[in-house]
């Protein structure tokens, strides 16, 4: 994406990225981290604002830092990063709330074409997991980078 983006601060393992969002509220730190499941290559992807107390993620408060844009660039960028790391990895996200789900469908339907190059992208609708649709309100997605193919 060419979207701008925060400079990303990254653990060696790549599984939890930090920035500050910068906006009308001031600085905001923020946490993505990347959490294993009990499936095989089956990653949760948790977003939210770092609590600076206690350094943990609150996928709770709704900062409303006029820079939505930039955050969600900053966390697709993360994403890149964990799968050029973790290429077999499935990332899935759900927003703590519907509200914040639907905002995950409008960035993916706005860079829809640009994200369909890199990535397989699905979305859990009850049990199963369909095509990505850009009008269907799914309760999750899932991502898988595509693989690379030099067949000539």
């Amino acid at each position: 994406m060419k979207q701008p983006k925060y400079q990303l601060k990254a653990e060696k393992d790549l599984t939890i990225f930090e920035f500050v969002s910068e906006g009308t509220k001031g600085r905001i730190p923020k946490l993505i981290v990347f959490t294993e499941t009990n499936l095989k290559d089956f990653y949760n992807l948790a977003f939210g604002d770092k609590d600076e107390e206690t350094g943990q993620l609150n996928d709770r408060i709704v900062s409303n830092n006029n820079d939505t844009e930039k955050v969600l660039a900053t966390v697709v960028s993360a994403i890149y990063a964990f799968t050029d790391k973790y290429p077999e990895a499935w990332v899935y996200a759900t927003g703590s709330t519907t509200a914040r789900t639907r905002l995950y469908r409008m960035g993916i339907n706005k860079y829809l074409d640009e994200v369909l190059n890199d990535f397989h992208i699905y979305g859990e609708l009850g049990d199963e997991w369909l095509p990505f649709e850009n009008e269907t309100n799914f309760e999750g997605y899932v991502v898988k980078r595509k693989t690379i193919n030099f067949a000539s």
